[in-house]
């Protein structure tokens, strides 16, 4: 399975709205910096269809440093979280059966390589 990187969605999204990759880059990037001022300034982020982005407070606790077995304090603090939409675990789960089934020998799906050329949402 391949990473796709912030580069791969502005060629991808540049591609599919003949808009060039310098103002597809600015839109990518201003997007990211929105997201993460919204969570800064408490706010969660929802996108229908897609899931929601939110901050969930972590306590302050005692961890163990797996080297050397020594007791840690970790520092209360906010973890950005991410939550699929219903309809995004769908398409998801609809995708892995489709290259299963190309796995496993079935002839319902045709393979067109190890990287799909379209994003799955």
């Amino acid at each position: 399975m391949a990473n796709v990187t912030k580069k791969d969605l502005v060629e991808l999204i540049a591609g599919k709205t003949g808009l060039t990759q310098v103002d597809t880059k600015v839109i990518v990037e201003t997007l990211f910096e929105s997201v993460a001022r919204s969570l800064q300034e408490g706010n969660n982020i929802e996108i229908r269809g897609f899931g929601r982005f939110k901050i969930k407070k972590k306590k302050e606790r005692v961890a163990r440093n797996p080297r050397t077995g020594a007791s840690v304090n970790v520092k209360e603090g906010l973890k950005p979280i991410f939550e699929a939409s219903k309809e995004l675990k769908i398409k998801i789960n609809e995708k892995r059966r489709s290259s299963q089934s190309r796995v496993t020998g079935g002839d319902d799906v045709k393979s067109s390589g190890d990287k799909p050329s379209e994003p799955i949402y």
